[in-house]
């Protein structure tokens, strides 16, 4: 069996969800988008008050892009264990009490997307008596963000429950062994310069 083939991806320590995979790909592509989208509104905004003709609509989009794009990568990070994790404590334990520190950690993280999805859903509801200027959109297209993050992290922190319950919570380190480059001119010779 080849290294290649041995290595676990420490963000996905065991079981291959393929549905969950191409959900993440999206969620990575889509706060790329995000983020390059609220970066162009704010060069436009810059330039166009800079020249004396503002777009006021463009702050209404850059506010958008960027409540979006925290919340989608917040979702998209913690499938990855990069954010709402706490992983310093764990990783020093073995056998019990690591499976017991992980489970407590990520039960955690799934009453705060419960919070997210419950209370982001009641924010939501409340935004549709407040609009936005000069839109007139209705806040809520805002609050919507919430709940949806709110699915996301709960639906990625039960696949990390089943896969640390059935497989195990240790990552799996494994690495190529470092190539050694050797001097293959004829400047160097073993015992020095020639």
């Amino acid at each position: 069996m080849a290294v290649k083939d041995r290595l676990v991806s420490p963000r996905q320590p065991h079981l291959k969800w393929q549905v969950l995979d191409i959900l993440e790909l999206a969620l990575m592509g889509l706060c790329g988008f995000l983020l390059f989208a609220f970066c162009s509104t704010v060069i436009f905004d810059i330039v166009t008050r800079t020249i004396g003709h503002p777009w006021l609509w463009l702050q209404e989009v850059t506010s958008t892009l960027f409540i979006y794009a925290i919340f989608f990568g917040a979702a998209a990070a913690t499938r990855r264990n990069d954010h709402l994790y706490l992983s310093a404590v764990a990783e020093g334990l073995h056998g019990a009490s690591r499976i017991a520190i992980e489970i407590m950690t990520r039960l955690v993280v799934l009453g705060v997307a419960i919070s997210f999805i419950y209370f982001g859903y009641l924010n939501f509801l409340r935004g549709f008596s407040s609009f936005r200027m000069p839109s007139l959109t209705p806040i809520a297209s805002l609050y919507a963000a919430i709940p949806i993050c709110g699915v996301f992290v709960a639906l990625f922190t039960v696949e990390q429950i089943i896969n640390g319950l059935r497989n195990g919570f240790e990552r799996s380190e494994l690495t190529e062994e470092p190539k050694h480059l050797q001097p293959t001119g004829t400047m160097f010779a073993e015992g020095g310069r020639q």
